[in-house]
């Protein structure tokens, strides 16, 4: 049954973003922020009865502000400056980024401060729960003011024009809506201007990305856990004490979280004593001084991003004195600084992954397992080019992590003269946690092979359950076969969540709880 969500501009959640994006939530405009939004409409109507001067309701827009609109071309402007910003090039924006997009959209109406009719909230609310959404190019945007591109292609569908899908279906907007028994709407003065002001694109993709990362994080010390298993390791460095000298938060967890993942191993009973090695490569024993940062810089990007999912980013703001006031609250070097953030500390799981990965597969390094896990190396390569591949992705990742919200090029005449890049910092992102999830992938793949050949020594109990999953989906490597298939099946089950049971402790919040709350959605 789908969770009903109510929209009323201060209390969305990550968790309930993620639910509409996956199709998983039923979107209404709440009772007590329609009277608000009627009420701020009000004003607006007032400004244009006495014929004000007011920027974006009765004026062009940007560098084109002083120009006065005459009264009876107010609508037209309002459709020209949409269509005129429907600009954007390149790939698609996926469907849950778009979902998420319009209701994030939804939701900063319903907050009031846009001086909107609530007719636009009930349209995208009705689309979201028809499962309509618009094609969207992700590239366009700078970020400032707002994600002009990407919500004017938002915006052209609300009007009846562009492109609406269902699933594999792609049609007209006009005839799209009309099978859903919607109907387009006509925009009024500032309505243009409302819908495609602010920085719901960029936030969108970065709300949806957080939840996946959340994922990862914990995928990651799960496949670390097995790596250090298969290479006979040491939990040692682990120790609560060594992490709590050091007192860093995000540290501290991620290695309370290695110590539970690796409780009464045999693997590590088996060489506690006469073992010659003093201490692991870092690979393995700084899991928790890498791992760590990560969860700290998700922390920090939640904050943002979950403050930026009910803010007020249009321009100008109708205030409940009737006041319209114009700032640049749409402009996104917020969101952009968080999407950046996690570019570097994701990249650093990729990177950190591919280490382990090369010395399960390494027959100087792998502590006396068959080169590159293959039981008969030579005449089979085994592993080789899995690491090869690991290799490439955390290369492509280091050059993605190199920061786009620190670039500026003007725009609009010089008048946008400032502009975070937001989008771009969005879609590299994006390609960034795909990557990872693939390195990961790999190395759970190594790491269950690494196991099989320790046999009959066994795992910690979460190791082995882990080891169960991953041999449920990839078979056991006993001569060459094509790799490429076992690697996209098991990033498919890191991201449907196959592996969660194994990382998730009975005496945690669960995800969902957890980011439905106030506090923190990682744990």
């Amino acid at each position: 049954m789908k969770q009903r969500i109510q929209l009323d501009g201060d209390s969305l959640t990550l968790r309930e973003v993620w639910l509409v994006a996956h199709g998983d939530g039923e979107v209404e405009l709440a009772p007590h922020a329609r009277s608000k939004v009627a009420q701020r409409r009000h004003f607006v109507d007032e400004i244009v009865r006495r014929g004000d001067v007011v920027y974006g309701v009765t004026t062009g827009f940007g560098k084109l502000s002083e120009m006065s609109i005459p009264l009876d071309r107010l609508s037209e402007l309002q459709i020209n400056v949409v269509r005129s910003h429907a600009a954007g090039v390149g790939a698609l924006l996926p469907e849950r980024e778009v979902r998420a997009m319009m209701l994030l959209r939804a939701n900063v109406i319903a907050k009031g401060f846009s001086g909107a009719r609530a007719d636009l909230i009930d349209l995208l609310a009705a689309m979201l729960n028809a499962g309509l959404y618009p094609e969207v190019p992700e590239q366009g945007s700078v970020g400032a003011s707002g994600d002009l591109a990407p919500l004017a292609h938002l915006a052209l569908t609300l009007i009846g024009e562009g492109v609406l899908r269902r699933g594999e279906n792609a049609g007209a907007a006009a005839a799209m809506l009309e099978s859903a028994a919607l109907a387009p709407v006509v925009l009024q003065p500032k309505e243009g201007i409302t819908l495609i002001n602010g920085t719901q694109a960029h936030t969108a993709v970065a709300a949806v990305a957080l939840m996946d990362i959340q994922r990862l994080w914990r995928v990651a010390h799960a496949a670390g856990a097995m790596s250090l298993e298969g290479l006979m390791g040491t939990p040692d460095a682990f120790d609560e004490r060594i992490h709590r000298a050091r007192g860093q938060i995000g540290q501290q967890r991620s290695a309370a979280l290695l110590r539970r993942l690796l409780a009464d191993s045999e693997m590590r009973e088996s060489h506690r004593s006469g073992d010659p090695r003093v201490q692991d490569a870092y690979a393995l024993r700084c899991m928790p001084q890498v791992h760590g940062p990560v969860l700290d810089a998700m922390q920090f990007a939640e904050g943002l991003v979950s403050r930026e999912l009910n803010a007020a980013t249009d321009n100008p703001l109708v205030f409940d004195d009737g006041t319209l006031m114009s700032g640049g609250n749409f402009h996104g070097q917020a969101v952009a600084l968080a999407l950046d953030v996690l570019a570097i500390a994701m990249t650093n799981l990729a990177t950190i992954s591919e280490r382990r990965t090369d010395r399960l597969v390494h027959p100087d390094f792998n502590q006396g397992l068959p080169a590159f896990l293959s039981p008969e190396a030579g005449v089979n390569s085994g592993f080789m080019m899995a690491q090869v591949t690991a290799a490439s992705l955390a290369s492509e990742c280091k050059v993605l992590s190199h920061p786009a919200s620190v670039d500026t090029i003007p725009t609009d005449g010089n008048k946008e003269d400032v502009v975070p890049m937001a989008m771009g910092a969005a879609w590299k992102l994006r390609r960034i946690v795909n990557n990872v999830a693939h390195v990961l992938a790999i190395e759970l793949m190594c790491g269950a092979q690494a196991i099989d050949f320790r046999a009959p020594l066994q795992p910690a109990k979460r190791v082995a359950r882990l080891h169960a999953h991953v041999r449920e989906l990839v078979p056991h490597l006993e001569r060459d076969r094509v790799l490429s298939d076992d690697i996209v099946t098991l990033r498919t089950a890191i991201g449907n969540g196959t592996f969660d049971d194994v990382t998730q402790f009975d005496d945690e919040p669960s995800a969902a709880a957890s980011s439905s709350s106030s506090s923190s959605m990682f744990v």
